[in-house]
């Protein structure tokens, strides 16, 4: 029996109202959960601890503290693009059943009180929100152009456009249900009908049968149609390739001894299960994966030592579809059982897109004018402030212009004394011009302060108690002589 060093999950949000997406674009509306997607989650966050943290397990994680959660064993990442609020909830809701309330955490006070989390030892588990602007891991189709344009290309295919005549009948009958909304391939209506399905009583009454199934099989080509490709670094499977690097570098963090990393838990919406499905040829011996998984459905990459005697590490991949039923083990290219994880990262980790240039890269390629086609919040920047930068530097050469232009017209139009001006200090002392003196300051001295002339002259006739003579001595001998 293999032995479970550690998993890495996938995890859909539960139930939540109508959410719109624009066809062209992929910008979704706003929604909200419903008691109904969390309760999902819950059930989804319970089917898990009882696969890996439950001893009787065959899944069982032998190191991993089970009861009260180490932190540093568990991290969790929630996309907040799109759907986010729903995302975040189930989350919430899943990490309720998968650390369940727990007398057990609590805490001893100094004055020798025990207090009690709430609600029975409620266990707090740090979530990780992924924001569109700073991370494209968990959507990274919208803003893309690469990607709608994509998008037009699926669109107009000839196979889209036989699809779409043949689902005529189909939208002529339902056009009747969805009160004005557009009854084309392209807009897709399976969200509006299934959430008037789940909680409109009279709206379900009222849809004749059939037309939900046939709803959802439409919806199914659609979104596999748009999140998919012919090739495994396509554009089509952006978002398989941008968590994939989420995958491959959490395995290796499991694998190594010295990360105490044992379960990652990464919920997010259906769009990245279409395209890892079809990246690791999981299609192509299970063609009913080619669609939207459902509410709460999970898939997992678990990490497990082999047998002796050469105890490699293997890849299991299990996926879950819904609320109903249990794990399925899905084997990845073409095997016929668990895939070595050296091999699994070597055929796919060159797709990865592991950054946010690559993926602005990747966005870009193949359109005209790309310098034009801005992707990321960190080349937005850079644009902004090369512009910016830009501006500045030409404003400061215009304002330059006038200063000069201001300072030459100054010139021209200041008045000037006949002869030279004083302020020509520039010239010998023996050349300057002889504007007069003023008695008995010697030359050299430009002033005499009056204050100090007077202090002086006030000292003087104290020390000498006799008439004053006329010196013929000069007061800047004398004043040198007392020096």
């Amino acid at each position: 029996m293999t032995d479970v060093l550690g998993v890495l999950v996938i995890a859909r949000n539960g139930d939540r109202w109508e959410y719109h997406q624009d066809p062209k674009t992929y910008e979704g509306a706003y929604t909200e959960s419903t008691a109904l997607g969390a309760a999902e989650s819950h059930q989804l966050g319970a089917f898990l601890r009882s696969v890996y943290m439950s001893s009787s397990s065959p899944s069982y994680i032998a190191n991993m503290k089970t009861d009260l959660v180490d932190t540093h064993e568990v991290h969790v990442q929630v996309k907040a693009g799109g759907e986010g609020t729903v995302i975040f909830d189930s989350a919430v809701a899943l990490l309720q059943g998968l650390f369940p309330p727990n007398p057990a955490n609590k805490i001893v006070l100094a004055n020798e009180t025990t207090v009690i989390a709430p609600l029975g030892g409620y266990q707090y588990v740090p979530i990780e929100t992924v924001e569109p602007g700073n991370d494209r891991s968990l959507e990274p189709w919208t803003d893309c152009p690469a990607f709608e344009q994509h998008i037009s290309n699926v669109y107009s295919s000839s196979e889209f456009k036989q699809t779409e005549k043949a689902a005529g009948p189909f939208f002529n009958a339902v056009r009747d249900y969805v009160y004005g909304r557009p009854t084309t391939l392209e807009n897709a209506i399976y969200d509006y009908i299934s959430t008037g399905l789940s909680y409109n009583k009279t709206f379900a009454h009222r849809l004749p049968p059939t037309l939900v199934e046939q709803a959802r099989g439409f919806a199914n080509y659609h979104e596999n149609a748009v999140f998919s490709d012919k090739e495994v670094g396509g554009i089509g499977n952006l978002a398989g390739r941008t968590i994939l690097h989420t995958i491959l570098s959490n395995l290796q963090r499991i694998a190594f001894n010295g990360d105490p990393l044992q379960f990652l838990l990464v919920e997010t919406s259906y769009q990245p299960f279409i395209s890892l499905f079809h990246m690791l040829e999981l299609t192509k011996q299970n063609p009913e994966l080619a669609g939207i998984p459902n509410y709460a459905s999970a898939l997992a990459f678990e990490l497990r030592r082999g047998p002796a005697p050469e105890f490699r590490d293997f890849v299991r991949i299990k996926f879950k579809n819904g609320t109903n039923g249990d794990f399925e083990t899905h084997h990845a290219f073409g095997h016929k059982s668990d895939i070595a994880a050296t091999e699994f990262i070597y055929k796919i980790e060159n797709y990865a897109i592991s950054s946010g240039k690559q993926w602005a890269a990747a966005c870009n390629s193949g359109l005209e004018g790309d310098i034009f086609h801005i992707g990321s919040q960190d080349t937005i920047s850079s644009t902004v402030f090369y512009i910016l930068a830009a501006v500045f530097l030409f404003g400061m050469f215009v304002l330059s212009k006038f200063v000069k232009s201001a300072r030459a017209k100054a010139q021209k139009s200041r008045i000037r004394l006949a002869d030279d001006e004083v302020s020509q200090s520039h010239l010998p002392q023996s050349q300057y011009p002889n504007y007069g003196t003023l008695p008995n300051v010697c030359p050299g001295i430009a002033f005499l302060n009056r204050a100090e002339h007077l202090l002086v002259h006030y000292r003087t006739s104290l020390l000498s108690p006799l008439p004053r003579v006329r010196s013929s001595v000069s007061p800047c001998k004398r004043r040198s002589s007392r020096s």
